[in-house]
C-alpha cells in the first residue's frame, strides 16, 4: 500500500468512528474506499494493525443480523451490526416478484404493490420471486448464535448468489408433467392428486397446488422446464434456509407464527410474524380429504409484501366451512402451513438404535449442487451434523458454520424457543428419508418456518405434501 493509499485509509477509519457508513464515503482522490479496503485485506501480514483496527468498523457499518441464546427460551432476538439497516432492509428489499422464461431469464417484473393486473398464467414465464445476491456469516459463541448479512464481501462472509423460489407452491401442468407456478384455473393446472370428479364443485381442486407426488418426481417435473440443464428444482432445503434466517432477521423472532403487525414499532423495525397462516383449518378431512384448498395466487393483491389474507372455506351449499388466514412473505405465499414441502438437497440417515444393530444416529447430509442430487445415497453430500431422535418442539436447531435449520435438540413449546415442532421415527431396519418443511393447514402451532419431518423417503406420496418450484443459475 502507497502513502497517499495509507493516508486514505486513516481518513476512512476516522470516518467510521465517527459513525458515517460505507455507503456515505465519497472516493477521495479516485479512490474508492471499499477497493481500498479490499486491498487492505489482501495486503498481508504487514497490514494486520490497519486490519485490526478496520474490521469492527466495517462489519458493525456493512452488516445487519440477529443474536439468539440457546440457554434462553424466549423466541425473541437481539439485533445486531447496523441498526440503521434493520430500518432499510436493503437485502430484503431487492427481493421481487418477476416473470422467469425457461431459460432463467426475467421477462419482466411484477408490480411490487399488486400483481393480480399482470399475467400469471405462465403464458409469459414462471412467476417467481427473485432472491438477490448477498453475503452471509453464521457464528457461534458459547451458547450465542448470530446471523449476519451484508451486501459487502466482508471477512469470513459467504456469497449467498442470486436465485429464484415460486411465488406459490407449485402445480404441476398435466399434459407434459411440468412443474410450474403460476396462477391457472385451467384444468391442464388441475392440483391436489388431479382428481377430475370434483371441477365445478366447493371441493375444486383447478388453480391449486399438486400433491400426491414424491421427491423423486417434483425433482424430474421441475427438470423438464429446461432441457439438460439442472437449474430448474423443486425447493430446495438451502433455498428454505434462506428464507427463514431472512425472515428472522427482518422481525428479530425466531417465531414465525408471531402474529402479524403491519405497522413498524416506535425504532422502524418490522414486529411481530407471520401469524398463524392456515394451519387451524376446521375438519380439513371432511372437507376436502387433506388436499389442498388454496387458489395460487390468492394473495398477490400483497405483491412483493409480507402479510396475510382472509380465504373463506365455502360449503356444497353456500354456508362458511371455516375462514383462515393465508400468510405471504415478501410475495412468497404460503411459506410454511396449508401443505408440507418436499425440500431437496438434503438426506438423513436414520440408523436403527444399538440395540437393533445400528450407530443410534440420524445424520444430516447436505448438497447444494444440484447437479449432484440423489435419493439413493450421500455421495458428494456432507454431514453436517446429526438430528433428533424424538418427536417434540424443537429447542436447539444444528447451526454450525452453514447456520443448517434441522432440530438438534427438542424439548421447547408452541411458545418458547423456535416455537415449532419436529416429526420423525425410527425406522427398525433403518433407511435414507427426505425432509419436509413447514406443516400443513391441520397442525395449528405445531407449523412454521422451521417445523420439520423426516419420516418419508424421497418416493414416498401423501394428499398434504408438494413443493415448490426454484431456478438455481448454473
Amino acid at each position: 500500500m502507497t502513502a497517499a493509499q495509507e493516508a486514505i485509509l486513516e481518513q476512512i477509519i476516522e470516518a467510521f468512528q465517527n459513525g458515517k457508513r460505507l455507503s456515505d464515503l465519497p472516493d477521495v482522490s479516485g479512490t474508492n474506499p471499499f477497493n481500498l479496503i479490499c486491498e487492505v485485506l489482501e495486503d498481508g501480514e504487514s497490514k494486520k494493525a490497519a486490519l485490526a483496527t478496520l474490521l469492527p468498523y466495517m462489519e458493525e457499518q456493512c452488516s445487519y443480523g440477529i443474536e439468539f441464546d440457546t440457554a434462553v427460551s424466549s423466541p425473541a432476538c437481539t439485533r445486531i451490526g447496523n441498526l440503521a439497516l434493520h430500518k432499510s432492509l436493503p437485502i430484503h428489499n431487492r427481493m421481487k416478484g418477476c416473470l422467469l422464461d425457461d431459460n432463467g431469464e426475467v421477462v419482466e417484473y411484477l408490480n411490487p404493490t399488486n400483481w393480480t393486473g399482470q399475467t400469471r398464467d405462465g403464458s409469459r414465464g414462471q412467476v417467481m420471486v427473485e432472491l438477490p445476491m448477498h453475503y452471509r456469516k453464521f457464528e457461534t459463541a458459547g451458547t450465542k448464535r448470530r446471523v449476519r448479512i451484508s451486501e459487502y464481501p466482508l471477512p469470513g462472509y459467504h456469497l449467498v448468489g442470486k436465485r429464484y423460489v415460486s411465488a406459490y407452491e407449485a402445480t404441476v401442468k398435466r399434459s407434459t408433467t411440468t412443474l410450474c407456478s403460476v396462477a391457472n384455473m385451467d384444468a391442464d393446472y388441475r392440483g391436489g392428486g388431479n382428481n377430475t370428479a370434483w371441477d365445478g364443485s366447493y371441493r375444486t381442486l383447478l388453480g391449486r397446488p399438486a400433491t400426491n407426488i414424491s421427491r423423486i418426481n417434483f425433482r424430474n417435473y421441475a427438470r423438464k422446464r429446461k432441457a439438460n440443464s439442472t437449474e430448474w428444482n423443486c425447493m430446495t432445503y438451502d433455498i428454505h434456509k434462506e428464507l427463514y434466517w431472512l425472515f428472522v432477521i427482518e422481525y428479530a423472532t425466531l417465531n414465525s407464527q408471531a402474529g402479524f403487525n403491519a405497522q413498524k414499532d416506535s425504532n422502524g423495525y418490522a414486529q411481530g410474524g407471520l401469524g398463524n397462516g392456515v394451519t387451524n383449518t376446521p375438519d380439513w378431512n371432511g372437507f376436502n380429504s387433506y388436499y389442498p384448498f388454496v387458489p395460487c395466487g390468492y394473495t398477490d393483491e400483497l405483491g412483493n409484501a409480507s402479510g396475510e389474507v382472509a380465504y373463506t372455506m365455502l360449503k356444497e351449499d353456500g354456508t362458511t366451512h371455516g375462514t383462515v388466514k393465508v400468510p405471504r412473505y415478501r410475495g412468497i405465499e404460503n411459506p410454511f402451513g396449508h401443505i408440507w414441502q418436499w425440500t431437496d438437497g438434503i438426506n438423513i440417515r436414520i440408523s436403527p438404535t444399538e440395540e437393533n444393530g445400528g450407530d443410534g444416529l440420524s445424520k444430516v447430509f447436505i448438497c447444494t449442487d444440484p447437479a449432484k442430487f440423489k435419493d439413493n445415497g450421500y455421495d458428494d453430500y456432507a454431514h453436517v451434523g446429526n438430528t433428533a431422535r424424538r418427536e417434540s418442539y424443537v429447542k436447539e436447531v444444528i447451526f454450525g458454520e452453514g447456520g443448517e435449520i434441522m432440530p438438534s435438540v427438542v424439548g421447547g413449546s408452541s411458545s418458547t424457543y423456535f416455537c415449532d415442532y419436529f416429526y420423525t421415527g425410527i425406522p427398525a431396519a433403518g433407511g435414507l428419508r427426505g425432509v419436509l418443511f413447514g406443516g400443513t393447514a391441520n397442525h395449528g402451532a405445531s407449523a412454521g418456518f422451521a417445523c420439520a419431518h423426516t419420516n418419508y423417503a424421497p418416493s414416498d406420496t401423501c394428499t398434504t405434501v408438494g413443493s415448490r418450484l426454484c431456478f438455481i443459475p448454473a
